[in-house]
C-alpha cells in the first residue's frame, strides 16, 4: 500500500485504495468518447513464445476503452510474421502489427536513410519510434499508453493506471510515467536502478550541485520503468536514442519540452517482474553492461546540452564519487530486504557496482571520444518536412503487409 507523500518536482499518484478495476475501465471508456486512446506494444519475435505476452493479450482483450493497439514487431522472417498476425489476432481492438524487417518497411526505412533520418541502430528506440510514428500517421487517437511485452505479473489493471492521468479530460498532464516496486521471487530486482541511476545521479548532485536537470530525474521512483504514456502532440516533437538509454531519453526529452506541472507519475502494479538480462561482465555489448553505458551516456549527453563541461578527469571524479555512494546504498538496500524477509546477495551486488563504476567511465570517455556522435533519432516533425508523404507511405506499407497475409 502507498502513501501520498509527494517528493521531488513531480506530481506522484499513488495507489492508495486498490480501487476496483471496473471502477477505473468505466471512467476511462467514458473518456474514450472525447479522447480515444491507443496502446503501443514493442517486441520481439521471441516474446511471443515467451511466459508472458500471452497472458497480456488475454488481458487486453478485456481492455474496453483502447480504440487501437499497434504492435512493432522485431526480428521476425517471413513466417513468423504470419504467425505473429495470427497470434494478435484475438484482439478485439483495432490493430496493426509492424513488420520492421519485411521488405516494404525496410524500404521506408532505406529511404530515411538515404535523408540521414534512419534510426542509426536496431533496438527497442527504434521500434518505439516506427510505432509512434504509425500512430502520428493514423490520426485515430488522442492519448498513448505503452509497456513492454515481457511483463509476467500483468493484468489489465496496469494498463488502466497507467493511461488515465492523460486519459482523464479534466487532469492537465502531457505525459505520465508508470512505477511500481521491483520485487519478485523473494528478492529485490531493478539492479540498473537501484544500483547504476539513483547513485549516479546523487554523484553526480554532489559534484555539480544543484541542477534542475538532475532534480528532475532523481524524482522518479523509477526513471527506467519501461511504461509511460502521453497526449498525442508529445510524439511529433519528440527526440529519442535507439540503444538502452530510451527511458532516459524521453525523460529528458520531457524536461525539454514541457513544464513539470505537465508532468506526473504513477503507481501501476504492487507487484512487477519480467525478464532478467545477465551481467555480461566480460561483454560491453549485451546486457546490463551496454544497458549501463548507454544509460550513463545518455546522462551525460543531456547535461552537456544544458551546459556542463566534462573532461576526463571529471569523470575519474564521477566514477570513484559513483563507487563510495553505490556501495552504501547497497547497506541500505540490504536492510530493507531483511526487514522484508527478502534474499539479499551482497556479493552480486557488490560484483554489479563494480561493474557499473567501470562503465560510468568508458562512457564517459566514449562522450569525449566522439564529439560528432549523433544518437537521436530525428523527431517526427522534422521527417514530416524533408519526407512529406512519409505517413501515408508508412500506413500503406503497414496496411499492405497486413492485407497480403491476412487478406482482409
Amino acid at each position: 500500500m502507498g502513501d501520498f507523500y509527494q517528493n521531488g518536482i513531480i506530481t506522484t499518484l499513488h495507489n492508495l485504495t486498490d480501487r476496483p478495476i471496473d471502477d477505473l475501465e468505466a471512467e476511462l471508456t467514458l473518456f474514450s468518447k472525447t479522447r480515444p486512446m491507443s496502446l503501443v506494444l514493442p517486441s520481439l519475435y521471441s516474446e511471443l513464445q515467451g511466459p508472458a505476452l500471452d497472458n497480456i493479450v488475454t488481458e487486453l482483450t478485456q481492455v474496453p476503452y483502447l480504440a487501437e493497439v499497434v504492435i512493432g514487431l522485431d526480428r521476425a522472417d517471413r513466417a513468423q510474421y504470419q504467425h505473429a498476425l495470427e497470434f494478435f489476432n484475438r484482439l478485439p481492438q483495432s490493430h496493426r502489427v509492424l513488420w520492421n524487417d519485411g521488405p516494404r518497411l525496410r524500404a521506408i526505412d532505406e529511404r530515411l536513410r538515404a535523408e540521414g533520418l534512419a534510426p542509426t541502430e536496431m533496438g527497442k528506440g527504434r521500434n518505439v519510434w516506427y510505432c509512434l510514428g504509425y500512430v502520428l500517421a493514423r490520426g485515430q487517437t488522442e492519448s498513448v499508453a505503452l509497456h513492454d511485452c515481457d511483463i509476467v505479473t500483468y493484468d489489465r489493471s496496469m494498463l488502466a493506471r497507467l493511461i488515465y492521468p492523460v486519459a482523464n479530460p479534466t487532469f492537465n498532464y502531457e505525459f505520465c510515467k508508470g512505477f511500481y516496486a521491483r520485487v519478485a521471487d523473494g528478492r529485490l530486482n531493478g539492479r540498473v536502478t537501484r544500483l547504476l541511476v539513483t547513485p549516479l545521479l546523487r554523484s553526480l548532485k554532489k559534484i555539480f550541485g544543484h541542477l534542475d536537470y538532475l532534480e528532475f530525474l532523481d524524482s522518479f521512483r523509477y526513471p527506467l520503468a519501461g511504461e509511460f504514456s502521453f497526449r498525442i502532440d508529445v510524439i511529433n516533437d519528440i527526440r529519442i536514442p535507439s540503444d538502452w538509454g530510451l527511458e532516459i531519453g524521453v525523460l529528458s526529452e520531457m524536461k525539454r519540452n514541457y513544464a513539470t506541472n505537465r508532468l506526473c507519475q504513477v503507481d501501476i502494479a504492487d507487484r512487477y517482474d519480467h525478464k532478467h538480462q545477465d551481467l555480461s561482465k566480460d561483454n560491453d555489448d549485451g546486457g546490463l553492461s551496454k544497458m549501463s553505458i548507454d544509460i550513463s551516456k545518455a546522462i551525460f549527453r543531456k547535461l552537456a546540452t544544458n551546459g556542463v563541461v566534462f573532461s576526463s578527469e571529471t569523470f575519474r571524479s564521477i566514477k570513484a564519487t559513483y563507487y563510495r555512494i553505490a556501495l552504501d546504498f547497497i547497506e541500505t538496500y540490504r536492510n530493507d530486504a531483511v526487514i522484508n524477509g527478502l534474499d539479499f546477495d551482497v556479493h552480486n551486488e557488490e560484483e554489479s557496482v563494480e561493474l557499473f563504476a567501470e562503465n560510468v567511465l568508458k562512457a564517459g570517455l566514449h562522450f569525449l571520444e566522439n564529439p560528432k556522435e549523433k544518437p537521436f533519432i530525428p523527431s517526427w516533425s522534422r521527417v514530416r518536412s524533408a519526407i512529406p508523404d512519409i505517413f501515408e507511405q508508412l500506413v500503406e506499407a503497414v496496411e499492405a503487409d497486413h492485407q497480403e497475409f491476412m487478406g482482409r
